[in-house]
């Protein structure tokens, strides 16, 4: 695939951050054993990895914003353009040793993205898209799957955790859908997960409480391989209200209904 100069800037800074996480994963999977734990050292390996991705996103458009989970929000002069990058997606997973984790670095032009790129560095998949140009596993193009039908589908989620998330809302979410398709998944990383319905890995996906940086580049990612991507009432509000439905046609739309079905009255 051809790849632009501004993606391939994003390419080489993922790489690169992956690299450090790489590094540092394998101690994280040392230090599994301590009574402490690595929370401390994972911590430092995000500030790491998005440092890098910073550092190497405006060396190359210096004009260019920048907003990341791990610091405030840069201001770029340019006004129209603004980087949008997770560092470590998957974090709870990267800390106990399990490798679905990811970069995600998304572009904004205008208050659109137009260029995303989701990398894990522990099996070495990068995904790549650019608006009108596709998307890619590898340099492969990929297309999301093509059932049509929720009882042929395994369809990937995201759990809310402690402290976190309407707890009995998403049970009955779980509920409505689990009687609908043929599996239920839940990875860990929202980037990721977003990336394997591009891939036709997963047929559908919902989440709430999602952040930006968590989704950005996973939503261009689906839309290029031919899918669709809504928040949780059928709009494009993902950004202003975290959730996020995708699919394609037929599964994001049958997904919707189900997840947004009211509660049996007893």
């Amino acid at each position: 695939m051809a790849r632009s100069a501004l993606l391939n800037v994003m390419v080489q800074s993922a790489l690169k951050a992956g690299k450090s996480l790489s590094r540092d994963f394998g101690e994280v999977q040392n230090l599994q054993v301590s009574v402490k734990g690595p929370g401390d050292f994972v911590s430092q390996a995000d500030f790491r990895a998005e440092k890098i991705v910073r550092e190497e996103l405006l060396k190359s458009r210096p004009t260019y914003g920048f907003l990341g989970e791990e610091g405030e929000e840069i201001k770029g002069t340019d006004g129209a353009h603004r980087w949008i990058v997770d560092p470590l997606d998957g974090t709870t997973n990267f800390l106990h040793g399990i490798p679905q984790f990811a970069v995600s670095i998304a572009l904004e032009r205008n208050g659109e993205i137009v260029a995303g790129v989701i990398f894990n560095p522990a099996t070495d998949e990068l995904y790549t898209t650019e608006k009108g140009g596709g998307a890619f596993l590898n340099d492969r193009r990929i297309r999301v799957g093509a059932r049509k039908v929720l009882s042929d589908c395994v369809i990937g989620c995201g759990v809310p955790h402690l402290g976190r998330g309407q707890h009995g809302k998403f049970l009955v979410e779980l509920r409505h859908v689990m009687g609908e398709v043929s599996g239920v998944r839940r990875m860990g990383a929202a980037a990721l997960d977003l990336a394997y319905v591009a891939a036709g890995r997963l047929d559908g996906f919902w989440e709430a409480q999602l952040n930006s940086w968590d989704i950005a580049a996973g939503i261009l990612l689906i839309k290029e391989a031919g899918g669709f991507v809504s928040d949780m009432k059928g709009g494009q509000d993902m950004f202003e209200n975290g959730t996020v439905l995708a699919g394609n046609e037929y599964i994001r739309k049958a997904l919707e209904e189900v997840v947004n079905r009211p509660v049996p009255q007893s």
